[in-house]
């Protein structure tokens, strides 16, 4: 996604900015290449900035920014086209490691330019030349299958929040990869393989070997925890990194469901200074008397050490179990576990190659405003599965999805009443998703309520930094 207009876009937003920023960070990640399905509605402000085209990453284009890129030399000119506030301060204090090396595969040269290892981000720039174009994809367009320390598939750890930017340069693309360093602890000094399968199509193996550094971090311990009750939730904030250009929050949650999400949108010193936060890292689960433990290594704006306390302001996102039932009975209500919401189904009709189940929700406002709406239609296109009842139980739980041809998610939604909230959704049976030998009385609908509930807004939290 282009970011040339982003300053400008987000100074037109007719809401205020740290609301936008906010409502970002509850949920989305920066422009992931592998996305899982959508959980959560995104808010109105999310809806303002994706309208208004605007890519959201770690280095948000302000006016201090443009200061910093005002006086970056020449390394640092990558990191001005990828608007990386982080990389052009490294490329000030000389701490980018500059790369040369190149390879060619089936007529397409991919050259690494650099790489820099901050915190929790390793960031690596590149150049593919224009033959690249020759591939599947629309001119403009570059899409890369990596895989980093000889993983395989989507299982390496590396592409967990993992991000790629791409700028149309003479005789090519420049590139920037940005990965969350997946592991516990740091090694100040190490090598990174790359492998990349096949860019656009075109299959190649392009391998490189690049030098990863860390400076060492200096470290503040905090370790102090926050019970919230009525969510059956903690929050401990154990320790902050602070690394040459950034810093980084280590947290740990307890909470009692495995799969709800706890975020922390934002920060707060006692001088008004507003600390943001990048994609998070697990770096640690487990399974404990007193509920599910996470510790979690994310991204944070530079602290600053004179501070004296920092506020966090945390959110949970409730993850509700699935619920399903069989097709073979024309009308039957499923209910939610945990949310006040249900979803009753009026009648279901097959005709050649659809299928269309009308139905109508219950819990939602009388009143549904005309984004709301919208939201609401979105994520209904995503939020029932069909399912041959053969796989019921065989599906993998990290890509709850059947095996191709026995299994069909997408649907076209129609909104038949929005004040009784009542839909239709369409099922094409011969479509790209299918179910083989498709009949009612063997599928299985499965359907999420979790994200028709907004993130909740936990009481904030505040630490002493001593």
């Amino acid at each position: 996604m282009d970011k040339k207009e982003i300053k400008g876009a987000v100074e037109r937003i007719p809401v205020s900015k740290d609301k936008v920023f906010d409502a970002i960070n509850k949920g989305l990640n920066k422009n992931n290449e592998r996305r899982k399905p959508r959980k959560k509605a995104m808010t109105a402000a999310v809806a303002a900035a994706a309208i208004l085209g605007i890519t959201v990453t770690s280095g948000f284009v302000n006016s201090d920014m443009n200061k910093v890129l005002a006086k970056a030399p020449v390394i640092g000119g990558i990191f001005q086209e990828f608007n990386d506030a982080t990389g052009v301060q490294l490329a000030q204090q000389n701490a980018v490691m500059q790369l040369n090396q190149a390879m060619t595969k089936n007529g397409v040269t991919v050259k690494l330019t650099s790489a820099y290892f901050d915190g929790n981000v390793v960031s690596v720039t590149g150049f593919v030349d224009d033959e690249v174009e020759k591939g599947h994809n629309e001119k403009g367009e570059v899409s890369f299958d990596v895989n980093f320390e000889n993983n395989k598939g989507d299982h390496d750890p590396w592409l967990n929040g993992k991000s790629t930017d791409i700028k149309k340069v003479e005789n090519g693309y420049n590139f920037q990869w940005k990965m969350n360093y997946p592991y516990q602890t740091f090694k100040e000094d190490s090598t990174l393989p790359i492998t990349i399968h096949n860019i656009n199509g075109i299959k190649g193996e392009w391998n490189f070997e690049i030098p990863i550094k860390q400076a060492k971090n200096s470290t503040l311990a905090i370790n102090q925890e926050y019970a919230y009750q009525g969510e059956d939730v903690k929050v401990r904030i154990k320790k902050i990194l602070n690394s040459k250009a950034s810093s980084s929050l280590i947290y740990e949650t307890v909470q009692k469901y495995k799969d709800d999400e706890i975020h922390l949108t934002k920060a707060n010193d006692e001088k008004g200074k507003v600390y943001r936060f990048g994609n998070g890292t697990t770096i640690e689960e487990s399974k404990q008397r007193d509920g599910y433990h996470k510790t979690v290594r994310t991204e944070m704006t530079k602290l600053n050490p004179k501070i004296e306390s920092l506020t966090f302001y945390p959110q949970i996102s409730v993850a509700d179990p699935e619920t399903e039932h069989l097709l073979d009975k024309r009308t039957f209500t499923l209910k939610s576990k945990r949310l006040d919401l249900g979803l009753h189904v009026n009648d279901i009709k097959q005709k050649d190659e659809k299928l269309v189940i009308d139905y109508n929700f219950t819990g939602f406002p009388k009143e549904l405003s005309k984004d709301k709406l919208e939201l609401i239609e979105n994520n209904l296109q995503y939020e029932f599965l069909l399912v041959d009842k053969a796989f019921i139980g065989k599906m993998d739980p990290e890509n709850p999805f059947p095996p191709k041809n026995h299994g069909i998610r997408l649907n076209k939604v129609e909104t038949i009443n929005p004040n009784t909230a009542h839909f239709q959704s369409t099922f094409y049976l011969n479509g790209e998703e299918k179910i083989k030998n498709f009949n009612l009385e063997n599928t299985i609908m499965q359907f999420d309520f979790s994200s028709f509930v907004p993130a909740k807004d936990l009481k904030p939290l505040t630490i002493e930094v001593q």
